[in-house]
């Protein structure tokens, strides 16, 4: 169905390879949102993409967010309001404050593929996801 109306499910749709719980929204044949959620304290397992490139908007929680690619790397304090780009390649990792879940929707370009699409690399902070 090309005009797709999707609410959040209560329950995780399925658990990423990085750890964190997700929510399938909407997709077309361009690209796919999800709600991912990552529980207090918890930190994911440092990934890349194969494929696809993916917008992050923060929703609700604080924590901070790693990413490298080639000679690029950074470490952000994200929260509420702050968006990130993690063009094909990019090594990551993030993790949550010790007071909520880290809550963010992504979009992925195009959508994603299936469970090969992430590769895990090594991150800078211990996974716990």
């Amino acid at each position: 169905m090309m005009l797709a109306t999707k609410r959040i499910a209560a329950a995780p749709d399925v658990t990423a390879p990085d750890g964190s719980e997700v929510r399938v929204l909407c997709q077309t044949t361009r690209g796919g949102m999800a709600l991912f959620t990552l529980p207090a304290k918890a930190v994911s397992k440092a990934v890349v993409h194969r494929t696809v490139d993916e917008i992050w908007y923060f929703v609700s929680g604080r924590g901070r967010m790693w990413r490298k690619l080639n000679d690029e790397e950074v470490i952000d304090d994200v929260e509420a309001g702050v968006s990130i780009a993690l063009p094909v390649g990019t090594h990551f990792q993030f993790r949550a404050g010790d007071a909520e879940p880290l809550v963010i929707v992504g979009v992925t370009m195009p959508p994603w593929p299936g469970t090969d699409e992430a590769i895990f690399v090594d991150g800078v902070w211990k996974a716990t996801a």
